[in-house]
């Protein structure tokens, strides 16, 4: 076969762009995104440890909800999505692990079994951990934000 190697097609291939973003494009990981919540959380405090360690852990769509004044049953509520069953449990137990070594306390997990929904009461913060078809389903965002934040999955 003769003219293969100067194929209008194998010349593309070999002249085409490096596909990495600009240096002056910011990667799309959890840190760089605009509204993170980490970027709100006081350092040192358990809401800023528990925002971290999700983050180191990959956690999507965090969402951090201020219950002062909502109820009395925490100051913060997180909730955050995992890939699957397998990352939803195993974020669940690295955090209750690390809140614990940090002098804060125990921790309650529920859920933790099916890891479709995972529960940990950290005590001042409660997270809310989920496979994404289930988060979309309870969409507990718009049920704790009582209309400030957008559906979660395209519910309305």
């Amino acid at each position: 076969m003769t003219g293969v190697t100067n194929s209008p097609m194998i010349q593309a291939q070999t002249d085409m762009p490096d596909s990495s973003p600009p240096s002056d494009m910011p990667a799309e990981t959890g840190s760089d995104l605009p509204d993170n919540p980490l970027d709100h959380a006081e350092p040192g405090s358990l809401h800023h440890l528990v925002l971290k360690q999700l983050d180191d852990d990959q956690a999507q769509e965090m969402v951090s909800i201020p219950l002062a004044g909502k109820s009395s049953i925490a100051d913060h509520m997180i909730i955050a999505s995992g890939r699957s069953t397998r990352q939803v449990a195993s974020m669940a137990q690295k955090l209750a692990e690390t809140v614990k070594q940090a002098g804060h306390g125990p921790v309650r997990l529920e859920g933790l079994p099916a890891a479709d929904w995972v529960l940990v009461d950290c005590g001042d913060i409660v997270v809310h951990l989920f496979r994404p078809e289930v988060r979309s389903f309870y969409n507990l965002e718009r049920m704790w934000a009582f209309g400030d934040a957008p559906p979660v999955g395209g519910n309305v």
